[in-house]
């Protein structure tokens, strides 16, 4: 099933705005329409066109007087309007008329020198009254036209212009929409983005941390305080979890010490030192356990450390258990007084794990090399199988364990890439000459190679 696009709820603003002016532009204009259906009063009006065309049709004798031309657009217009009529009078107030002129209009026409403009309504069928004044020149000079030409219904006319003008209205409005719209949509969501920034930035190292609400609108507060309500959850469930886990680390050690005294009173032989091994292994992954607990709860207490004399003290430590695993455990050290800036114990769990871990995987022979490289490497190295290609990723996992009947617990690793990260270094797999896993510990200012 092909997933849905997600939904624009800026392009669905847009679209909704759109539709809702045109819906009030549609119900205006019905509404005004409406209005001057019901409120018309005679809404019919005489079309001043006739004026131009009266005074076209007269011209000038040879003796000085006017004549009216029966010229086709004036024989036009008498055929289609038998009530045709009108009555022009020139500036020397010479009169000329056709048709039938009302009685109302005859006294008008020897004023219209006082009159140049005027629109005579009739409100009573079949409006015999109605007549305009225009002023029109033609070949025999200026003229002012009384008369009743071509009739148009008012609220046609109104309606017309009011649609000519709608549309420029709706084009402004539509622009405006397509462009306003957007600007508002996202200063109004500008603080979401933020607040989305933020979500995005919270991790497992960032517990305790909330959204914040300032500047937040009122219709989203809801969905942010759910989400720090969910965020108070998952803190409070990690809170338990992290105290179960160490509380149960804490009582492992007691019995596993017990365990561990009890044991070494048993005869020397084979039963003896798997027993040993067995309770080594319980009580290092409670020292894991313990050891996650501690890095989560430490912060950053940094000193100056030097990776050599670090190095040595592990080396120093840790051989016996190398020994009596059927290793060699050797230190070679490039360059002195490489100081950096770390948490001491941390560090000291790193290399205690790297070194475990080359003994339980490194085949029960050959030699575990810690090297220290300038400006700021270290790398633990075996003989053994090696890490294939494709779980270089994965062993860093949290008890994600290469071989699924290893001993181990799979802490160890993941711990070790966690000190790693927290002082801003990595920790990665290569090969080795010989054929075995070299894990390799980078610290601020170099980079893996």
């Amino acid at each position: 099933m092909k997933p849905r696009r997600p939904i624009s709820l800026k392009r669905r603003l847009i679209i909704q705005f759109l539709i809702f002016q045109v819906g009030i532009l549609f119900l205006f204009g019905i509404g005004f329409v409406a209005y001057l259906v019901q409120k018309d009063e005679g809404g019919v009006l005489v079309s001043p066109k006739f004026a131009e065309m009266a005074a076209r049709a007269i011209d000038r004798q040879e003796d000085g007087s006017l004549r009216l031309n029966q010229t086709p657009e004036l024989a036009r217009q008498q055929r289609m309007d038998g009530d045709f009529w009108f009555v022009a009078r020139s500036d020397r107030g010479e009169i000329v008329r056709t048709g039938t002129v009302p009685t109302l209009y005859a006294a008008m026409a020897d004023n219209l020198d006082k009159i140049t403009f005027a629109d005579i309504r009739d409100t009573a069928w079949p409006y015999s009254n109605l007549a305009v004044v225009r002023r029109a020149s033609g070949p025999a000079g200026e003229f002012t036209v009384l008369g009743k030409g071509n009739l148009f219904s008012t609220t046609f006319v109104v309606l017309f212009l009011s649609n000519l003008l709608m549309v420029p209205i709706l084009l402004l409005m539509a622009l405006v929409t397509v462009v306003v719209i957007p600007w508002i949509v996202r200063r109004s969501f500008s603080s979401l983005s933020s607040i989305a920034e933020e979500a995005g930035a919270i991790d497992t190292d960032r517990r305790g941390y909330r959204l914040p609400l300032d500047e937040v609108p009122n219709e989203v507060r809801p969905l942010v305080n759910a989400i720090n309500g969910a965020l108070q959850r998952l803190d409070e469930g990690y809170e338990r979890h992290r105290r179960f886990i160490l509380d149960a680390a804490h009582e492992l050690r007691t019995p596993v010490a017990i365990l561990q005294t009890r044991v070494e009173t048993i005869p020397e032989g084979q039963l003896r030192t798997h027993l040993l091994a067995d309770a080594w292994r319980i009580a290092s992954l409670a020292e894991q356990l313990l050891d996650l607990q501690r890095l989560d709860a430490s912060g950053h207490s940094f000193v100056d450390v030097d990776l050599a004399g670090l190095c040595r003290e592990a080396a120093a430590d840790l051989a016996p258990l190398a020994i009596a695993h059927g290793y060699e455990l050797s230190l070679e050290v490039e360059a002195k007084d490489l100081v950096i800036r770390a948490d001491k114990g941390a560090l000291q769990r790193v290399l205690t794990n790297l070194v475990q871990n080359a003994i339980e995987h490194g085949g029960g022979r050959g030699t575990i090399l810690i090297t220290v490289e300038t400006p700021a490497v270290i790398e633990i190295s075996d003989e053994g199988p090696g890490v294939p290609v494709d779980e270089r990723e994965r062993i860093f996992e949290p008890f994600y364990r290469l071989q699924p009947r290893s001993r181990g617990a799979g802490l160890g690793l993941n711990l070790v890439r966690e000190i790693m990260q927290r002082h801003g270094g990595s920790v990665t797999v290569i090969d080795t000459p010989h054929g075995g896993a070299c894990f390799r510990l980078v610290f601020p200012g170099e980079q893996a190679k």
